[in-house]
């Protein structure tokens, strides 16, 4: 077995002249950054003080999910001679505090993806492909919660 490992630094850039010495005193805006990538700017979700123009922790980890599966199941199609032409999805997750301290856990994510693929495609092994994705999915692998697919499968018109 490989063992892959990634790497990112982030920073805090929430520090609004006195650090932490209020709870309402500083921003939660941070920067990923990563050597040969493009650089994200992240906060708090708006409800914990958050910048809404910035991605959050939760958005972050719906993005991954859904990227994950939809690069597996694309390998997946072209592996079994399902020609994809278009693919979007979207994906939703929900989150339940659990006290009045806020803290909270995602509860479920659905992914809704719509793949649009060419005339004469067998429909029914395009749409099992999403379950064997999911199977493979690395990070439905790691999360405690469940992660719903329902996806749409149309022919390309021409």
């Amino acid at each position: 077995m490989a063992l892959h490992q990634y790497q990112v630094d982030l920073q805090w850039c929430g520090n609004l002249g006195q650090g932490t010495a209020s709870y309402r005193g500083y921003a939660r805006n941070f920067n990923v950054h990563h050597p040969l990538k493009s650089s994200i700017l992240g906060s708090a979700d708006p409800a914990y003080l958050g910048d809404i123009g910035r991605w959050n922790p939760e958005d972050l980890i719906l993005a991954s999910a859904s990227a994950c599966h939809q690069l597996w199941y694309l390998h997946l199609c072209a592996v079994n001679g399902v020609v994809v032409t278009a693919y979007t999805d979207h994906a939703i997750a929900s989150m339940q505090d659990q006290d009045e301290k806020r803290r909270g856990h995602l509860t479920e994510m659905t992914l809704k993806p719509r793949v649009t693929v060419v005339e004469g495609t067998n429909l029914d092994l395009a749409q099992q492909l999403h379950i064997q994705a999911h199977h493979e999915c690395m990070i439905a692998n790691s999360v405690n919660f469940p992660i719903y697919c329902h996806a749409e499968i149309v022919l390309q018109s021409e």
